[in-house]
């Protein structure tokens, strides 16, 4: 084939290569562009049109076509709808589909499995600007160096700012290990003098058995038994009789002087409570708060659940400030020591443990006391705050020094029927009143251990004694049972007045008197609050606090100091607190600082 050098046409045949001199007639000049042709000398070959090159396809119908039905651009990972059709950016479609689950134009049902990947060529982004000259790209690399040094600063100052907090960390890890040192050294010196200390006192001949010896959380002659099997009680000495005897002298005097404080929640203020924090202190899995306390002076809630803990509650601060494990069942009973800063539990594992407040807010178990046979239903403190007993379903209670952890004393014959559901001391200290299985209320001189009154039959309660409350007042005993709520005379011994507020199949699981014997607390499907009247007059009804719980069942009410609050417990997680609202309380107690 022949080529065109400029306006002449060359014959492309071998021949050609003898030179131009030959075959002069092999330079022909032509017209542009050349008809194809032989040459002159009957080459074959016919001269053929270069080829065309094709222009490129039109791609503005095509990206056109490739626009997300959501962002309106051409996507840089497009995928299909098999339903709709519709082109969508992936990340924008899957954003849409797992916030709605439908498509966002047609508005029909869309999952990830319908949409179809497109595979396209990845269409290079254009340069910016300033990439297109030399100054631009210095401009460009000036602006990433002065963020890269600027950068570089800031990781520089947060370097030295981590040294240091790493310094000041280490210089406090190595103080606290020198303080924990010493305060070990310490302690193990207390323990030396202690022990040397018990073995060096002499055991005292006042009382009618020796006093068990005491060590750090354990009790020694715990394991001598008389002859008949039994275990051997120190018993209650007659120097404890004179103090419990003095306890009551004092504590009778300032009863009659004892005046209403002002302070004292109003009977308006009463029906305004409403529920105003709740708090879920125990498990879920295990819900249930069986007993509450109250800490006045330090406005601190203790609460004992079916979940085998105990829980420390700080109310101000709306603080959980420790909870309590050590127990293997649930927690029946607590309640405060408020002398020394102790807390005693009650457990259905047959155990009565003793905790002692550390300065840092936790507990620590200092006794744990093991006289029971079977599960312990009620605590008790003695108004001296030296004593506490213990009632069980073994059909005895215990009498208990609170410093030794020791029991002086165990009363009743352990069976496992008619045991005891129940306990609470008179505020005076003399008396013990418990509760059985059976309804039968029975009520203890402390001095003696002997039984001094029994309510029973058609006088006593049907079923199962839940609680009992004695009031300030020293006159009042409230009881509470399947058939309601039991207010006796101790002065006469008689049941003067019976509240049933609840259906007969609900029975009454808390009934609590306020400190200043004001108002009575009872609950069951819900919580009633009552003024405390006389034996002649009406008991009337104050207020009903809902059972937001759920459960139909309260188990537990208790009253805050001077009334201002009341703490609920129930078969859920939950402790709540019913009261005035914020702004009602603070108006309440503008006048109260006033009078002041």
């Amino acid at each position: 084939m022949g080529r065109a050098v400029g306006p002449f046409w060359i014959c492309g045949s071998a021949h050609s290569s003898k030179g131009l001199a030959k075959f002069p007639g092999c330079l022909q000049q032509i017209p542009s562009p050349p008809p194809p042709r032989r040459c002159h000398h009957r080459c074959r070959r016919r001269r053929t049109r270069p080829l065309e090159v094709q222009p490129p396809a039109d791609t503005t119908a095509l990206s056109a076509a490739m626009i997300c039905a959501i962002s309106g651009e051409v996507p840089e990972d497009p995928v299909l709808s098999t339903k709709s059709g519709l082109l969508f950016e992936r990340r924008l479609i899957q954003r849409y589909i797992e916030d709605h689950g439908k498509c966002p134009v047609t508005k029909d049902d869309l999952a990830m499995d319908d949409l179809v990947t497109v595979k396209t060529n990845k269409i290079p982004k254009p340069r910016p600007l300033q990439a297109a000259s030399v100054p631009g790209l210095l401009g460009m690399f000036q602006n990433e160096w002065d963020a890269l040094m600027l950068s570089n600063f800031a990781l520089e100052q947060q370097l030295h700012t981590a040294r240091q907090e790493l310094s000041h960390a280490l210089y406090q890890h190595d103080a606290a290990c020198r303080v924990i040192s010493r305060l070990k050294k310490e302690r193990d010196e207390s323990r030396t003098l202690l022990a040397q200390a018990e073995r060096q006192i002499p055991i005292s001949a006042a009382g009618p058995a020796p006093v068990a010896a005491v060590t750090i959380g354990k009790r020694a002659l715990e394991d001598e038994v008389s002859p008949d099997g039994k275990k051997i009680r120190p018993g209650i000495n007659p120097v404890m009789i004179e103090e419990l005897t003095e306890c009551n002298s004092m504590l009778s005097a300032q009863r009659k002087k004892r005046q209403v404080p002002p302070s004292l929640a109003p009977i308006d203020a009463l029906e305004r409570y409403t529920q105003i924090s709740s708090h879920p202190l125990h498990k879920t899995n295990k819900p249930g708060i069986l007993s509450i306390d109250i800490h006045h002076s330090k406005d601190i809630i203790a609460t004992g659940g079916v979940d085998t803990n105990a829980v420390l509650f700080d109310r101000p601060s709306g603080q959980v400030l420790c909870t309590l494990t050590d127990h293997s069942k649930k927690i029946t009973s607590l309640k405060f020591v408020l002398r020394d800063d102790l807390l005693i539990t009650g457990s259905a594992d047959k155990t009565v443990r003793l905790w002692q407040g550390n300065e840092d807010g936790s507990y620590g178990c200092r006794h744990t006391m093991k006289d029971h046979v079977a599960e312990v239903e009620a605590v008790t403190v003695h108004a001296s705050q030296k004593y506490f007993a213990t009632a069980s379903r073994d059909n005895t209670w215990c009498f208990y020094d609170i410093s030794t952890g020791s029991c002086l004393t165990q009363v009743g014959e352990a069976s496992g029927q008619d045991g005891y559901t129940s306990a609470a001391f008179h505020p005076d200290g003399l008396i013990l009143g418990t509760g059985t299985s059976e309804g039968v209320i029975k009520i203890w001189d402390v001095k003696s251990q002997t039984r001094v009154a029994k309510f029973e039959g058609e006088v006593g309660h049907v079923g199962t004694v839940t609680a009992i409350s004695f009031s300030e007042n020293g006159y009042f005993l409230a009881t509470a049972a399947l058939d309601g709520v039991k207010l006796w005379d101790l002065r006469k011994l008689r049941n003067f007045r019976t509240l049933s507020p609840f259906d007969p199949d609900t029975p009454t699981s808390s009934v609590e008197f306020d400190f200043s014997g004001s108002y009575i607390a009872v609950a069951g499907s819900d919580i009633r609050v009552y003024q405390v009247a006389n034996v002649k007059t009406e008991w009337n009804l104050v207020k009903t606090l809902p059972d937001l719980s759920g459960t139909g069942k309260v188990t537990s009410v208790k009253f805050g100091a001077d009334a201002k609050y009341v703490a609920v417990g129930s078969m859920d997680h939950n402790l709540r607190v019913f009261g005035l609202p914020g702004d009602e309380q603070m108006e309440e107690a503008k006048p109260e600082s006033a009078e002041q």
